[in-house]
């Protein structure tokens, strides 16, 4: 649970819980139903696909167990999900079945006569069990196997929403109903007036399918137990007594532990001897394995693929890198895109509308044939093809597809209307310090002022001075100058910056020094000096002693490797590409010609970013800003996507809607091609759910299919829709 937020002067909390016995979409709305009529209850979404609620509530008005007891008042089981330790994130979405698997197989036992009959039919054999066995037989089934189903529609309809679980309580329950009665008044003609078989077929078509549906949700849909795969359950730890193999459980904070080759990191910490090739690419989406040495961070989860290292422990379980992508994943994948609100709203009116038609078929079958067993067949099979399941799973299966796919490349989305935002992207907007280059930049050039009494060193020296409290890039390529010259460091108080602009402060024995961009120390650079191509291209820090300028630093940066093939990529996906940046005219231009970009701007502050940004929205387009400094956080908050570099400022993190665990611009390629096939597959799942619908009912109604082969086709359009949402986890992306 995290208490961090205020809203009208309430304290609130975020929790997730893990729901158990939901059949369908409706059971998903009816808790969310009656959760939102709560007092205290400030916003609830449950996921049918990961069968979990995620809630905003007063925490001052109730806390976890409060709303745990709410969950139990509309028939359902929930449990907290802890954040304590990576393996509480996972137990939500590991629940067994079994009392369902041995029930599944009674249920399928029992049916083996009716199909074997049915088959005879089919050859024009009288293969069918005599009626009194049938009476028997599909009445264990009825009033005993058939009784999760009654129990699950008596609590829809408490809750004042009918799910998946009354048209089937409804249509079995009338055919046997009906059969029954023709047995005992046609006894010996009863078995022109008997559908037991459909009773018994349906419950173990649905029974089958809501098996298949629950296994491939939890083994399949979920990238929860893949995550948890990557942390040992024994590790090497250093003790008074040498080197022993203790569970994980037993780790703490500052542990030496050691990791082989074959085997994978504890723990977040860093390398204190050895050296290894480390493969992280299930946590950063870096395909290449590291090198990881004296000093170096490792990652709890990572494989290393040769070598041997010891590292101490810094961070643990939901603390770890690891641990947050879990967090972030279950978060998100619990959330639900704006596309999921018209399954949402089809499935509330779905059922009572479907029972209305069912009640008309059989009426007007009756009405125009005369044939009652033939109108009441009819209107069962109506009840049965209808039921709303593959709808309820058309979107959030993709949606926890998509997302579990899209962490394994690096790629954190907030949540699911993040995503689907993504996919309408057209025009992607690129910081060029830190995005675009390596955003470690080096001191190139220098000059200071003829006939002046500070010389390079000096300037340096000062220049380091002011920005030892900064974190911009071209602050750190001037401190890391400063200190491989080993120059000693002067003491600076009364620090200021300007964002985008740069920073003063009072040094002890010169007075105010400010370092910064041209404008902003009042200097104009020199025609002699600009001529120079070195100066054209890097960026000009002006150094200033009590508004006299004394010298200049020019500062390079290069681009990335991949920074080229990620933009051609993103240009073959039809995205407009701009750059702009704080940095001079000249630098910024020959960036963009590197790279082919046609649209950039320079000199840019932040709320000329933002501006900026505003500006193309109101044009229509659909805007991705990408940065990771605090000078993008506005430009990052204007925009419809915002892209934010893992590790850059945290404002910057805080306002992305996708976080990328690599600094590379690939990882945007990389998102908006799984953006694209997540809500494409959604779309693709919604036609066929309202296919299996629109088309079955029809056909149910005029007798082309029976209830048992309604049963048959419900099950699996479920099954259908939850096939091709797992395609994402191997679709080629562009």
């Amino acid at each position: 649970m995290d208490e961090n937020q205020f809203v009208n002067g309430n304290k609130t909390a975020t929790a997730r819980f893990a729901i158990e016995g939901m059949d369908c979409q409706a059971c998903a709305s009816r808790i969310e139903k009656v959760l939102r009529r709560q007092q205290g209850i400030i916003a609830a979404d449950v996921n049918f696909a990961s069968d979990e609620l995620q809630t905003r509530f007063d925490s001052n008005l109730l806390n976890t167990d409060d709303i745990v007891q709410m969950v139990a008042r509309t028939g359902f089981k929930a449990t907290a999900a802890s954040n304590a330790s990576i393996e509480a994130l996972a137990d939500a979405h590991t629940v067994e079945h079994t009392g369902i698997i041995w029930r599944l197989i009674i249920i399928w036992i029992i049916a083996v006569p009716f199909i074997i009959g049915m088959l005879g039919m089919l050859l024009g054999q009288q293969w069918m069990l005599p009626p009194l066995w049938q009476f028997v037989l599909a009445s264990v089934i009825q009033l005993g196997f058939a009784w999760p189903f009654y129990n699950s529609a008596i609590k829809s309809l408490q809750g004042g929403v009918a799910n998946m679980d009354v048209l089937v309580s409804l249509g079995t329950i009338a055919i046997w109903l009906y059969s029954s009665v023709m047995l005992f008044n046609h006894h010996n003609q009863a078995h022109q007036y008997i559908y037991f078989e459909a009773s018994v077929m349906v419950i173990a078509f649905v029974s089958l399918g809501k098996y298949l549906e629950q296994r491939t949700k939890k083994q399949s849909l979920n990238s929860m137990s893949m995550l948890l795969q990557l942390t040992p359950k024994m590790v090497r730890r250093q003790t008074a007594d040498g080197w022993q193999e203790v569970p994980l459980s037993q780790i703490q904070t500052g542990d030496i532990l050691q990791t082989n080759a074959g085997n994978r990191i504890a723990a977040d910490g860093v390398v204190s001897s050895g050296e290894a090739w480390c493969d992280e690419s299930y946590l950063t989406g870096e395909s290449k394995p590291l090198l990881k040495q004296t000093g170096d961070k490792v990652l709890a989860g990572a494989l290393l693929s040769n070598g041997s290292i010891t590292y101490q422990a810094h961070t643990l379980g939901s603390q770890t890198l690891l641990g947050d992508m879990m967090q972030a994943l279950a978060q998100a994948q619990g959330s639900k895109a704006p596309i999921a609100r018209l399954a949402d709203k089809v499935s509330m009116i779905f059922v009572p509308t479907v029972v209305a038609i069912a009640i008309l078929t059989f009426i007007l079958n009756w009405w125009f044939t005369s044939n009652f067993n033939e109108a009441i067949t009819r209107g069962v099979a109506v009840l049965v093809i209808a039921c709303p399941c593959a709808l309820g799973l058309a979107t959030p299966a993709a949606i926890m597809v998509g997302m579990g796919r899209s962490a394994r490349y690096g790629v954190w989305f907030k949540d699911a209307a993040s995503l689907e935002r993504t996919s309408q992207v057209n025009t992607v907007v690129l910081d060029k310090t830190g995005t675009l280059t390596t955003g470690k930049p080096q001191i190139v050039a220098q000059w200071c002022v003829p006939d002046s009494k500070f010389g390079s060193q000096q300037i340096l020296q000062l220049a380091a001075a002011v920005e030892q409290l900064t974190t911009h890039p071209l602050a750190q390529a001037i401190i890391q100058a400063a200190q491989q010259q080993q120059l000693p460091a002067l003491a600076a108080s009364n620090s200021h910056s300007d964002i985008g602009q740069g920073t003063q402060a009072q040094v002890a024995g010169y007075g105010n020094v400010r370092v910064g961009n041209p404008a902003y120390c009042g200097f104009s650079i020199p025609r002699e000096l600009m001529e120079q191509e070195i100066w054209q291209i890097a960026s000009i820090v002006v150094v200033s002693i009590n508004e006299n300028v004394v010298g200049a630093l020019a500062i390079a940066d290069a681009l990335k490797e991949d920074t080229i093939s990620a933009i051609e990529r993103l240009q073959q996906q039809g995205i407009d590409i701009q750059m702009m940046s704080g940095d001079q005219y000249s630098v910024v231009e020959h960036i963009a010609r590197q790279l082919g970009i046609s649209h950039y701007q320079a000199q840019m502050n932040p709320r000329a970013k933002a501006d900026a940004v505003n500006r193309l929205m109101q044009q229509g387009k659909v805007v991705a800003m990408v940065g990771d400094g605090i000078n993008d956080a506005p430009a990052l908050a204007a925009a419809d996507v915002s892209f934010a570099m893992y590790g850059g400022a945290d404002i910057a993190t805080n306002t992305a809607s996708v976080t990328l665990m690599r600094h590379s611009v690939t990882q945007v390629a990389d998102a908006l091609a799984l953006a694209h096939a997540t809500v494409r597959v959604v779309k693709q799942n919604l036609f066929f759910a309202f296919f299996y619908n629109i088309l079955g009912i029809p056909l149910a109604a005029i007798g082309w299919l029976s209830p048992v082969i309604a049963g048959a086709v419900m099950a699996m359009s479920s099954i259908s829709v939850l096939l091709n949402a797992l395609r994402l986890r191997t679709s080629k992306l562009n």
